[in-house]
């Protein structure tokens, strides 16, 4: 069936075919930007992460992984830099 303009084809079912794939194209690459800013937001190292040795040191000493005096020697070999 035609329309008025001679483009009833088109524009009943090829264009609007056209209109949706390009909205679903558009809504795949705003979701895919959204989440490479969300993946590399996260790969980035913040200042909780960095960790100085001695606060490893630290961290260790209170799990109960070393003892006081492994404590005090890495304290005392850290300090010695």
């Amino acid at each position: 069936m035609i329309g008025p303009s001679g483009w009833g084809w088109y524009w009943g079912f090829g264009g609007g075919l056209l209109e949706s794939l390009i909205a679903i194209a558009l809504i795949v690459l705003v979701v895919w930007g959204i989440v490479s800013l969300i993946r590399h937001a996260d790969s980035r190292p913040t200042t909780a992460m960095k960790q100085t040795p001695l606060d490893i040191a630290k961290e260790r000493y209170a799990k109960g992984q070393i003892t006081k005096e492994q404590f005090d020697q890495i304290k005392k070999d850290l300090n010695q830099k």
